[in-house]
């Protein structure tokens, strides 16, 4: 690089030599800005989601390509959160892509010292198992007065505001049906 490229790349000689005396413009563009282009720009798909981490549930764009998360942005059609995040949802793009995140189901049986990694199938069914016990542990048929009660004392539910009114109609259905009484939303929808 002679000293005249490396005066006629300084930004200071571009904005006095040429029409942007503000150096508002072409004056204070480097090679390497005009080169850029848009985090999002090679994104096959935008996907609408919720941000995952408080009760606020502010809209969230999730950019795509080749089937990984490139970039979450607020999404500016949010009635909630109009484009904006918080720190953490700004940050949640981490949440997906990080190499810390636990991709295999992880289990530590009672008593151990070491976790043990098992198939997603004998998780849901480890799980299904102790839901059906603590049904059946603390279901009540009657009361002291043998009025038909027909409930489970055994098994609660908290929902979350982030959850839409589909999956709280879906949560409620379940819940009902297993014997639930204690099912509560923070919601209050």
């Amino acid at each position: 690089m002679g000293l005249r490229t490396f005066i006629e790349g300084w930004p200071v000689y571009r904005q006095l030599a040429g029409a942007d005396s503000l150096g508002r413009g072409a004056a204070a563009r480097s090679g390497r800005s005009v080169r850029l282009g848009p985090r999002t720009g090679a994104a096959d798909a935008v996907v609408k989601s919720v941000c995952p981490y408080c009760a606020v549930g502010c809209g969230q764009d999730v950019y795509v390509k080749d089937s990984r998360v490139i970039q979450i942005e607020g999404n500016p059609d949010s009635p909630i959160s109009r484009g904006r995040l918080c720190p953490k949802g700004s940050a949640s793009k981490q949440l997906v892509t990080g190499p810390q995140r636990l991709t295999k189901v992880r289990y530590r049986p009672p008593y151990a010292t070491e976790w043990q990694e098992l198939d997603l199938d004998t998780a849901m069914d480890m799980v299904a198992d102790r839901v059906l016990d603590a049904r059946n542990k603390g279901w009540q048929q009657f009361d002291a007065d043998r009025n038909t009660l027909r409930r489970t004392m055994g098994i609660a539910s908290l929902g979350g505001a982030t959850l839409d009114n589909e999956e709280n109609y879906l949560i409620k259905k379940l819940f009902t049906a297993l014997g639930a009484i204690q099912i509560e939303n923070q919601a209050r929808i």
